[in-house]
């Protein structure tokens, strides 16, 4: 098989290599991004949903990483309007002075983070975090409740606080989508490159790299350099490639999603951002409709068998009982659970809480058998993937002898092109006119996948046909989304591409309605139908806390 030559090869496509990827394909290199399972399928599926400054890393003194996520986060709010929103935040207060002594160890070095942060810590911390904001600034400043407001605007709070700090922050509302939108630019700003999902690393001979598609047709590439993008997964893609190496020390975070309505009604939009009672950050918000409830932070290095164990989910409902002890939370109220590991840094010692979210680029170059370069992308945080990758690329475009064409500051991604921020009745008129679609259901669809959504709207005409148990979802939709969207598995269709399954509106039969659609629209066997299902099925009990009603 003659090797195809490319420019770069980037592994894993996650946020940082699909970041990366659409920042090559625009400079016109020619790159190709595979993974092993989806797109946006592993770390990058598992975040808090936040896209945020990062106010925690100014008592390590990471001044820097503020600045930039901060300017990432009011970006992202321009440029992914669709999925990146504001996010009103409130900071719970015990105390008036504890935890500066300690602020002021860590940010000298100290390996103990503070337990407790009181009035003054917080209201030096948002200060501190509306300057570094002040760049593309688009949501107000902080401000301070006293415990008096505080309990009227949220009244199943805790008496035990004093006070209680306001700022803004965002959350992303389909962060697998995004990967995946950033994935679709990237081929739309140069048609030589390729997206590879579900697709297996052979191995390699120092010259060609050998894959087998989701397909099953084996593929030769002949790169230029190596981007190593795969996350935990880093050092076994290495040693893979004939370069062993010791870059990740990765720690877990766990989520769960609870229907809770009076708990979202008390958070009325906001996010409770809190210390639990022994000392670690906490937070809840309405994500979807769902209390959303995150998250922990330990050692882990397990990437492929990762799950919310039963341990942290007795630490969230713990901690959420008392920060709100006017409300009843327990574990028949979850609906989903998931858990990621976050590619960090490999440290020795260091409390996993104050080990760096920053990003690095180690270079390991040829030698032996071995022509190109690898690039692993080591560390990192969600809000901050286009800086990380415009980095990189500009690296890159040095070593390919190549110069910057146009800069990503300012690219609207995906559905956020065009999108209607400040006049969305006129599209949504328009919209109706060419669809004959409802102006509820133009809404909707613009909200969840921005100005794709015109692309939906002509497929469902005036006469959408809903999942009877998933009413939100229409079979056009899904049908459409599987035909144009790079489905290959079920799981892709009911976990990444819809929020079908983390929503906990995905009941058996809305399961088996989405795989008949997914049948018909990739030409699936009966047989291969029901395997599809019983995977499907058995990953949401295993690994997601989850009952298919």
């Amino acid at each position: 098989m003659t090797p195809e030559d490319i420019d770069v090869l980037i592994i894993g496509a996650g946020i940082n290599g699909a970041g990366l990827f659409r920042d090559l394909c625009e400079q016109g290199v020619k790159a190709v991004i595979l993974d092993k399972n989806d797109f946006g399928s592993g770390t990058s599926a598992a975040p808090s949903r936040l896209i945020h400054g990062g106010i925690k890393y100014l008592e390590t003194g990471e001044l820097g990483l503020v600045a930039q996520s901060t300017l990432e986060r009011n970006l992202l709010l321009k440029n992914a309007p669709h999925y990146v929103r504001p996010l009103p935040t409130v900071i719970p207060i015990f105390s008036w002075w504890k935890g500066v002594p300690s602020a002021i160890r860590t940010l000298f070095g100290s390996t103990t983070a503070p337990r407790s942060r009181g009035a003054v810590l917080i209201k030096i911390g948002l200060a501190m975090y509306d300057f570094y904001g002040a760049r593309h600034r688009v949501m107000p400043r902080h401000a301070l409740w006293s415990k008096a407001r505080a309990l009227r605007e949220i009244p199943p709070l805790t008496p035990r606080i004093v006070a209680a700090g306001t700022y803004y922050d965002a959350t992303v509302s389909h962060p697998e989508r995004l990967v995946l939108e950033l994935i679709e630019d990237g081929l739309r700003a140069n048609p030589a490159s390729d997206a590879l999902n579900h697709a297996t690393l052979q191995g390699t001979d120092g010259q060609a790299i050998h894959v087998v598609q989701a397909d099953g047709r084996s593929r030769s590439l002949w790169p230029k350099v190596v981007v190593n993008a795969a996350g935990p997964w880093i050092d076994l893609v290495n040693a893979r490639l004939g370069a062993a190496s010791h870059l990740i020390g990765g720690t877990k975070g766990s989520h769960i999603l609870l229907h809770h309505p009076e708990l979202i009604r008390a958070l009325n939009g906001r996010m409770i951002y809190f210390e639990a009672d022994d000392g670690r950050i906490c937070l809840v918000f309405d994500y979807l409709g769902r209390a959303l409830v995150g998250s922990t932070d330990q050692r882990a290095a397990d990437p492929d068998n990762v799950r919310c164990d039963e341990e942290e989910i007795d630490y969230f409902l713990q901690s959420l009982q008392s920060l709100l002890p006017g409300l009843h939370c327990d574990r028949s109220q979850i609906v989903y659970a998931y858990a990621g590991i976050r590619p960090l840094p490999a440290t020795d010692g260091t409390a996993v809480g104050l080990i760096s979210r920053d990003h690095s680029a180690p270079v390991i170059e040829p030698a032996g058998d071995r022509q190109w370069p690898i690039i692993s992308l080591v560390g990192g945080k969600w809000t901050t993937f286009r800086g990380f990758a415009e980095e990189v690329a500009d690296q890159l475009l040095v070593r390919l002898g190549a110069a910057r064409r146009i800069s990503t500051q300012g690219l609207p991604i995906g559905g956020g092109r065009g999108y209607p921020a400040d006049e969305p009745q006129a599209w949504l008129d328009d919209a109706v006119a060419k669809s004959g679609a409802t102006p509820g259901r133009a809404k909707a669809l613009l909200d969840r996948y921005g100005t794709k959504a015109t692309a939906i709207l002509q497929a469902e005409g005036d006469a959408p046909v809903f999942l009877a148990d998933a009413p939100d979802y229409s079979r056009q939709e899904l049908d459409w989304i599987t035909r144009n969207e790079r489905v290959v598995h079920l799981e892709d269709l009911v976990m990444r591409r819809t929020a079908l399954a983390i929503t906990g509106e995905l009941t058996a039969r809305a399961l088996a309605d989405a795989a008949d659609i997914a049948a018909t629209a990739l030409g699936w066997q009966p047989d291969q139908r029901d395997a599809e299902v019983r995977q499907t099925q058995a990953t949401l009990e295993t690994r997601h806390h989850m009952r298919l009603a």
